[in-house]
């Protein structure tokens, strides 16, 4: 607020924190919670919730990390975005991905055991 001045009106949802703290700052009339005002923070949280949905089922951190670790690498190289392509260069490159994916596992896979 030092550096862009005071806000016209603070958009939030209605948990109670966000009133104390508002009103703690001098904002507290600023605040709007109305039912869709929140929609551009929220879709922007959209990763989060689904990394902590995900969290839910760890109960060791350290199991935790490996798996968040893992997924992100996973997701960062299959996710694309389906709409800023059509869908012959979409699924060309879904497939470049999908067999760099099974190069890099052929490579990490132990040697099979000779009898």
């Amino acid at each position: 607020m030092r550096r862009y001045g005071r806000p016209q009106e603070i958009v939030t949802d209605r948990l109670p924190s966000y009133r104390a703290a508002l009103r703690e700052l001098g904002g507290a009339d600023l605040q709007s919670t109305g039912r869709w005002l929140n929609n551009r923070a929220e879709n922007s949280h959209l990763p989060l919730r689904r990394r902590e949905r995900a969290m839910l089922r760890f109960r060791r951190m350290r199991s935790l990390q490996l798996f968040a670790a893992v997924h992100a690498s996973v997701h960062n190289h299959f996710n694309q975005e389906r709409s800023l392509s059509s869908r012959k260069i979409f699924k060309r490159n879904r497939a470049a991905a999908l067999s760099e994916w099974r190069q890099l596992g052929a490579s990490l896979s132990p040697p099979a055991a000779a009898n």
